[in-house]
């Protein structure tokens, strides 16, 4: 009797572990209380993405906080404009999927701070939007990253960042 009592726990709790790897990107979203922004329009002659096979190229976006990360922003304010991006990427990806869980891997990341030029730590800036994607999407949400510091950004951005996921077929 005692032995099937531990079976029992041990497969109802394999299965809670189950349904929690397998959630929806959206229902994560939803238990997180993050809201999805409404996209913008590009400020220039460009889309926001480009589908290629399997692969979704997403042009760069960027927050609505402006100013130079070391000069005008905190280290803390960049890594929160940088998930607010992450919020703004989500966004287009669900535009352009339809379905947040046709990805299947985010796949690159570059990450540009505009930063005051002694100012270097801009990984620890994009960390905002990593730590976001890999929240929301779990491991799926790990990519290869490049993380610079940019003399200026559009509209003095405090970041901009392009990503590069995989969808399944």
């Amino acid at each position: 009797m005692k032995n099937i009592l531990i079976l029992s726990f041990l497969i109802l709790g394999f299965s809670q572990i189950s349904f929690s790897q397998t959630q929806s990107p959206e229902a994560k979203l939803k238990e997180l209380g993050y809201e999805l922004p409404e996209i913008s329009a590009p400020i220039a002659n460009y889309v926001k993405w480009r589908q290629v096979g399997n692969m979704l190229y997403l042009a760069g976006t960027g927050p609505d906080v402006f100013g130079k990360v070391g000069a005008d922003l905190t280290k803390e304010e960049g890594y929160e404009a940088a998930k607010e991006t992450g919020l703004e990427v989500i966004a287009v990806l669900k535009k352009a999927t339809g379905d947040l869980s046709r990805i299947k891997q985010f796949v690159k990341v570059l990450g540009m701070v505009n930063s005051d030029p002694d100012f270097t730590a801009q990984p620890a800036v994009i960390n905002g939007f990593s730590d976001l994607m890999v929240e929301v999407f779990g491991e799926k949400g790990k990519h290869a990253r490049s993380a610079v510091g940019v003399a200026a950004l559009p509209n003095n951005m405090a970041v901009e960042i392009e990503v590069i996921v995989e969808l399944y077929d």
